[in-house]
């Protein structure tokens, strides 16, 4: 064969396996592993090598661009601004408008629409994030309210299945045909590591319609089935009145729910009066309501932040929150409390990017270093103290204690432009909540405001803290 024609075969074999290989869904890394609960310590995560997992990151439901290129640009910048940052998880919503692969007909998978979500996916890999896909979020088929929350297709008179929105809960053809979709997804995703867990829906409680607790019972059975190596999770509406409590009893206990997750965010408007307040405590006491039930698995603060009055917008001081004291808290206060993992903030673009708030998670990565919860038997407490809100792990070889200033919150600091205060070597007694056996050999502090560490001295019930302003991180080594 000529050379020359040679090399024009080369080159179109090589040509046809490109485009092969472009046709085919996101394949995950050969050597990653999936995310599961922790056999050790079925409160936390860890990956299937055994090396801990503790989810740090944020909700970043889609672009702000229906351009696929604009949105693909500035998804990566997000992505990789996280990852720089200590983050490793993100969130999205697959029935969104820009990754929704249902978009024409009810019933239809449109793989045109799905190469984004191969996409996606591949994008987070490189920047070694794990994703949380939520396959649904509408509320209603019709309704003028929350136009973003409606899908008229899955309607009869639309060529769908179901009468109303009970029906497509309880209707035999409704449900035949989301397992079809959820048959449609594994032959995609069914082995993609990328993937933290499938969630069912978001809010699912806030759809117009009845039946969805069965529903819910029936699918995470469903998608345990087809995908096996992930977790498989389902969430409910903002926890911000009595009325979600027992509805988040059961979602908790739920057997087939792999890890129970809260939504609740500061709301001047919501009823119960803990939303009102400062949100290490709102969202602390979110995680401590789920981990009261005994639920025997991780609890994650899985949405979180602050909206105007009913969540009729993004709070309003965000914009004077240049320090992110708001997501602080909520990263902090959570995991401190006992949950698996970092609180993740909703408002990713009109708070956390429009601030440049990514230094956050670098705080949050850096106090957590090298701790592997599974291995800890963490015992959350709280340490009572005059000035300070003092939440603890007591683990077995590890000491973590996140300080925080009462005096200093978002009414003080954001309502009222009162400046953080100073400080000076505050006393904390470690006893009765914790009890050290004589010295301990390392105590070291960690300032996420100044991203410094420092030694320290205990004699075993007291420690004298350092100078700092807002929090600060106290890490004893047993």
């Amino acid at each position: 064969m000529h050379r020359y024609s040679r090399l024009a075969l080369f080159l179109s074999l090589s040509l046809g396996v490109s485009n092969l290989l472009a046709a085919q869904p996101s394949r995950p890394r050969p050597e990653a592993s999936f995310v599961r609960v922790s056999p050790r310590d079925t409160r936390y995560f860890e990956l299937s090598s055994g090396r801990p997992y503790i989810p740090i990151g944020l909700n970043m439901i889609a672009p702000p661009s229906s351009d696929e290129e604009q949105g693909f640009k500035q998804m990566e910048e997000w992505m990789q601004d996280l990852h720089e940052n200590g983050g490793n998880f993100f969130r999205i919503w697959l029935s969104n408008g820009f990754f929704d692969v249902e978009h024409e007909k009810s019933g239809f998978y449109d793989p045109a629409m799905a190469k984004r979500i191969d996409r996606v996916l591949d994008m987070a890999a490189r920047n070694e994030l794990r994703v949380k896909l939520t396959l649904e979020h509408f509320r209603h088929f019709f309704r003028e309210e929350q136009k973003w929350a409606a899908k008229p297709l899955h309607h009869v008179s639309q060529g769908g299945p179901a009468a109303d929105e009970s029906d497509f809960f309880s209707g035999q053809a409704s449900r035949e045909q989301f397992k079809r979709k959820l048959d449609w997804f594994a032959g995609r995703y069914g082995s993609n590591s990328t993937v933290f867990a499938w969630e069912l829906w978001n809010e699912i409680n806030a759809v117009r319609g009845q039946g969805w607790e069965d529903w819910t019972a029936v699918m995470l059975g469903e998608l345990h089935t087809r995908f096996p190596k992930n977790l498989v999770t389902q969430s409910l509406g903002s926890f911000d009145t009595d009325r979600v409590r027992e509805k988040y009893r059961w979602l908790a206990l739920l057997p087939k729910n792999d890890f129970a997750q809260v939504h609740r965010y500061l709301d001047l408007g919501a009823s119960l009066e803990i939303c009102h307040g400062p949100v290490d405590r709102l969202a602390a006491d979110a995680v401590k309501e789920l981990l009261a039930l005994n639920p025997g698995k991780p609890v994650i603060l899985a949405e979180s932040g602050a909206v105007e009055p009913r969540h009729t917008g993004p709070f309003k001081l965000y914009a004077k929150d240049k320090a992110g004291i708001i997501l602080h808290d909520v990263l902090f206060a959570p995991f401190f409390a006992g949950a698996a993992g970092a609180g993740q903030i909703w408002h990713w673009d009109q708070y956390v990017a429009a601030n440049n708030l990514w230094f956050q998670f670098r705080s949050f990565a850096e106090a957590v270093r090298g701790i592997d919860p599974p291995a800890e038997d963490f015992r959350p407490v709280e340490i009572s103290h005059d000035r300070l809100t003092v939440r603890a792990l007591d683990g077995r070889k590890t000491i973590l204690i996140w300080c925080r200033d009462k005096a200093n919150n978002w009414t003080t600091e954001l309502a009222n432009g009162q400046p953080p205060e100073i400080l000076p070597h505050a006393l904390l007694g470690l006893a009765p909540a914790i009890r050290l056996p004589g010295k301990a050999r390392v105590l070291r502090f960690y300032d996420p405001w100044t991203d410094k560490w420092s030694k320290g001295e205990t004699d075993g019930t007291t420690v004298v803290l350092p100078a700092f302003s807002r929090s600060l991180v106290v890490k004893i080594e047993r």
